[in-house]
């Protein structure tokens, strides 16, 4: 087994724990954005047909934020309209998913 890499990140994170922090945030925000694309087919192949659960899109959000995060202290300017731009969106179909729910109890 070669111990190299792990010495070598082992050495990154006593020298610099604060960029070994963003890049666990980075790498957090996109295995969860990723997730939801693996709920999303779960959940369709229960149902039988495409559905998009509403856990789908915290999934979007909460990853999307931390992405977001990632990338404005990155400073990669030129990601930051991808990663930020959709943000609202998601969190909008949240939004209108309980709104729904509220006026069908009512």
């Amino acid at each position: 087994m070669d111990f190299g890499f792990m010495a070598h990140w082992y050495a990154m994170a006593m020298e610099h724990p604060y960029d070994v922090l963003w890049n666990l945030i980075g790498f957090g925000g996109q295995m969860i954005f990723g997730v939801r694309m693996l709920i999303q087919w779960l959940k369709s192949e229960q149902e039988g047909h495409s559905v998009i659960p509403i856990s789908f899109w915290y999934c979007s959000l909460v990853g999307g934020l931390f992405s977001f995060s990632y990338v404005i202290h990155q400073e990669a300017w030129a990601l930051v309209i991808g990663q930020g731009l959709p943000l609202p969106i998601y969190a909008r179909n949240i939004w209108m998913i309980y709104r729904d729910r509220w006026r069908t109890a009512a």
